[in-house]
């Protein structure tokens, strides 16, 4: 019989993932009413993941990486200058309905401050650079986007978005993770007790994770179901967006001569979207625009599913180790 370490629990993530993703799919579609009990436990799964996350990282190296200028810059112009050029693109395909489209503008326009890290850490990228960009990220997009909703669709839709769900997801799923962890890593300097605390929640981020995979795609997948027939448009443009952004980011990166761990963290940063802070805005728009929730949601399944490859991909094709004397890049 196979003995459960940690070192067994990382080794085998992607299987265990899957099964979440698996037992996600069956009570989402055998026991729909499910969805709202589990749909209030998705920013406290999170929360809890982040973290699980943040004590995975030591903070001397997430202060370090505050002064990484051309990451913080890189990351801010991918997302923020080629996202919307890339998206742009995309919706041209699209059917010209304001609620289908207003979707897929919020969730594309906007990067991922939440799993960004974990999948960026089970990709051995270099996950303090994300989290330090995090803050950045966050209130660039809080201000960039009602702009970019402006061009793309006209000020009416603009005018919808408001600061309070993105300041509470912040609060909530980034800075409250990040001060307790902070906390924790006092505590365990100072004290055993404290030092066997932070090991035991060592067991945590690959479990934690598929917790949030379970918990996500239970409590949405009604929601998709029952407009499938409307939104099955935007899934070939969530694909494509997870084809296209890994590659650019690559691009980008062996431009500016990244090491590896960067490398990784800029891909992973340039493709994660920010679907579980969106949803809470799309459920606040007008009537008119009832599709749009559910074509948030569809982005949250399609992407969650995509990142559970890429973190294999990444590693051992995109970015990997052996090629990074030769493509330009040196180890993390």
């Amino acid at each position: 019989m196979t003995r459960l370490s940690k070192e067994w629990v990382q080794y085998n993530q992607v299987s265990l993932y899957a099964v979440a993703v698996l037992l996600a799919v069956g009570v989402g579609l055998e026991r729909p009413s499910a969805g709202t009990t589990l749909e209030a436990l998705i920013n406290p799964v999170l929360a809890v993941l982040l973290y699980v996350t943040f004590l995975e990282i030591p903070f001397v190296r997430i202060r370090q990486a505050f002064r990484n200028r051309q990451f913080m810059l890189a990351a801010l112009g991918m997302n923020f200058l080629a996202v919307p050029v890339v998206v742009f693109g995309l919706t041209r395909f699209l059917p010209r309905e304001p609620a289908i489209l207003v979707g897929v503008f919020m969730v594309l326009l906007t990067p991922c401050i939440d799993y960004v890290i974990t999948f960026t850490e089970l990709a051995d990228g270099d996950a303090e650079q994300i989290t330090a960009a995090t803050p950045a990220l966050m209130l660039v997009q809080l201000l960039l986007l009602p702009l970019y909703l402006w061009l793309f669709m006209g000020q009416q839709v603009a005018e919808f978005i408001e600061a309070g769900p993105f300041l509470e997801a912040f609060v909530v799923i980034i800075a409250l993770p990040l001060t307790l962890a902070w906390g924790t890593e006092l505590w365990a300097g100072r004290s055993r007790r404290g030092e066997q605390f932070q090991q035991a929640m060592g067991w945590l981020p690959v479990p934690m994770m598929g917790a949030t995979l379970f918990v996500v795609i239970a409590s949405q997948l009604p929601r998709v179901r029952d407009s499938i027939d409307q939104i099955a448009a935007v899934v070939p443009v969530y694909v494509a967006f997870l084809l296209i952004m890994p590659v650019l980011g690559r691009a980008v990166a062996g431009f500016l001569g990244m090491e590896r761990g960067t490398s990784r963290a800029l891909v992973f940063t340039s493709v994660t979207r920010n679907s579980l802070v969106m949803l809470p805005l799309a459920l606040a728009l007008p009537s008119g625009y009832a599709l749009a929730p559910a074509v948030v949601v569809t982005q949250t399944l399609v992407e969650l599913s995509g990142m559970v490859v890429l973190t294999r991909v990444v590693p051992e094709w995109l970015v990997p180790d052996e090629s990074a004397g030769a493509s330009g890049l040196t180890t993390r």
